[in-house]
């Protein structure tokens, strides 16, 4: 019997540190985030990006909480990995998911999360 419990122990032990590792990493996400997203969006997701001067459209302002509220993450997940025109938005939002793993997408959207101060009045933290 002590060795049944032993091996229910073990193996409750190895689901809950597969799923934590497995769980969305803001911290990880923000450098992403600065990586692949802040040249037109900006460190810290305001829209405001070095490339966002030169584009026909401002980048989504990641800091308003109103507007981000109304994206679900598998839209931000879509439009990330498959790029805006892919979803009907701008096509000059590029396509990462060549270059970045789904569990790397989820935690940008982890750090995109975590932006906008309050999703009722969309003011930047």
């Amino acid at each position: 019997m002590r060795i049944r419990w032993a091996g229910l122990a073990g193996l409750a032990l190895i689901l809950v540190l597969a799923r934590t590792s497995e769980a969305q990493d803001k911290a990880e996400g923000r450098k992403y985030y600065v990586t692949y997203c802040s040249g037109c969006h900006g460190e810290s997701g305001k829209g405001d990006g070095p490339a966002a001067e030169s584009l026909p459209m401002k980048p989504a302002n990641h800091t308003d909480g109103a507007a981000m509220k109304q994206l679900s993450d598998k839209f931000l997940l879509d439009i990330i990995s498959k790029g805006g025109g892919a979803v009907g938005k701008s096509p000059f939002m590029p396509a990462w998911g060549n270059q970045l793993r789904e569990k790397q997408i989820r935690d940008i959207i982890a750090h995109l999360r975590s932006l906008p101060a309050s999703p009722s009045t969309g003011k930047a933290k």
